[in-house]
């Protein structure tokens, strides 16, 4: 059985929110990307329940699922990500208070974690990953999908 990770896409103030990844010294792929907030689902939660829980901690901002929008099995991971299109209810953007933001020495190889907003039209432009996944958001923005 493999891990499930779940993600949140959540458009507001007329861009996307993403967490631009810095330093990250783990990978030695990528040291620098921006990725869907997210994570693993902790014991008995369903995965819109961890999308919302992990949202909270890492925006700062209470959303509510929409619907689903994507499913990736990643080989590389052994994980299957699910990716839901959330709508922002409240809260302060960038206010999160999760275990990646408390400098706990665990973290110290995943480098650093910044909330940002990112205009729609630049999406393109980012190391966005899974890159999958941005080639399929920009696909259903540009359809008007979402």
């Amino acid at each position: 059985m493999s891990r499930i990770r779940v993600a949140g896409i959540i458009f507001m103030n007329n861009g996307i929110a993403l967490m631009h990844r810095k330093d990250v010294i783990k990978r030695k792929d990528y040291q620098e990307y921006y990725t869907f907030p997210g994570g693993g689902l902790e014991e008995g939660e369903t995965p819109e329940e961890g999308t919302i829980r992990e949202i909270k901690e890492e925006f700062g901002i209470n959303v509510k699922i929409v619907k689903k929008l994507y499913e990736m099995q990643s080989e590389k991971f052994n994980q299957l990500e699910i990716f839901y299109l959330c709508e922002y209810i409240s809260g302060e953007f960038g206010t999160g208070d999760g275990p990646e933001f408390s400098n706990d020495p665990q973290y110290i190889d995943s480098g650093k974690y910044l909330p940002e907003i990112i205009d729609k039209k630049e999406i393109n432009n980012l190391l966005l990953l899974p890159s999958e996944i941005k080639e399929k958001l920009i696909e259903d923005i540009k359809s008007g999908k979402i």
